[in-house]
């Protein structure tokens, strides 16, 4: 993770609480606007009156929405209808791609109460869902192991070593199950970036690391529902653009960090102007 999270490098006094380490990343120029920005944007669609009798099937059809653009965000750029209609997706490689994350943001719904507690445990699962019966069996649901391959679109860094990729995966289980008070923004992209400029598994790692921002995100509170998805945002927000601030995130720099947490911020607004015209599609009767 970046150093701009780290301490001074005393220790605390006995008795003391420790810092919280990514209290330097909240009040980064710009990202107490984008932390207000967002909650701003997210208070206003949990506002729309369908959400008082509605909000399940909001909550339903986001999640669909969601997986379609986390595989649009790996490169399997479906229409919405086709996946809505498909029903086999495991033939192809773009078809293999957008049904895992169809399972896994699914199954990421299932898992908020174990997050908290145990956070390896969950991105096992995740990992596990995504890559069943397209990955070797004997690397499904583990991190990779030193010389292993990682498949999956190219994210343009250079991939840790298996030993640093374990101890930056104990850290961010630390982080998630410690006492950080950051606003759930900056968590959850300290979360998504960590993941995919890692690529801890032998393969699906995005699709992983978005379900994992997902998960932070409702049970953080912010979106309690699940009608937000920022995986709408990042796939409109494009690949591009989507690397570009990956690569902010993993130079560690305050600059970097401050690009990265901004754009998993227009990412969540964009999902949210997503879900408003769902709102507002059901309220015209049109959906």
């Amino acid at each position: 993770m970046s150093s701009t999270a780290g301490s001074n490098g005393r220790a605390p006094a006995p008795g003391a609480p420790a810092a919280d380490p990514l209290a330097p990343l909240a009040v980064l120029p710009g990202v107490p606007e984008a932390v207000d920005s967002v909650r701003s944007s997210v208070d206003r669609v949990y506002g729309h009156r369908i959400m008082r009798r509605r909000s399940s099937e909001v909550s339903a059809e986001a999640a669909l929405r969601g997986a379609r653009a986390s595989a649009a965000v790996e490169g399997a750029d479906w229409a919405l209808e086709e996946v809505r209609r498909r029903s086999d997706f495991g033939t192809e490689d773009e078809a293999r791609t957008v049904g895992a994350a169809l399972r896994v943001t699914a199954e990421a719904g299932q898992l908020l109460d174990i997050w908290q507690q145990s956070p390896l445990r969950v991105l096992a699962r995740l990992h596990l869902v995504a890559a069943s019966g397209a990955a070797p069996d004997d690397s499904v649901g583990r991190p990779r192991r030193p010389g292993e391959p990682v498949e999956g679109p190219e994210i343009g860094l250079e991939l840790p070593g298996a030993d640093e990729v374990a101890a930056r995966l104990d850290g961010l289980a630390q982080l998630v199950t410690g006492t950080t008070s950051v606003p759930a923004l900056v968590l959850a992209a300290v979360v998504h970036g960590e993941l995919q400029t890692l690529c801890p598994f032998g393969s699906c790692n995005g699709a992983v690391a978005r379900a994992a921002e997902r998960i932070v995100l409702v049970g953080s509170g912010l979106d309690p529902k699940a009608i937000c998805p920022a995986e709408v945002g990042h796939a409109e927000l494009g690949r591009d653009a989507y690397r570009a601030a990956l690569s902010g995130y993993a130079s560690g720099t305050p600059e970097g960090m401050t690009a990265w947490i901004t754009h998993c911020g227009r990412a969540v607004e964009l999902g949210v102007r997503e879900s408003t015209a769902v709102c507002e599609a059901m309220q015209r009767g049109a959906a």
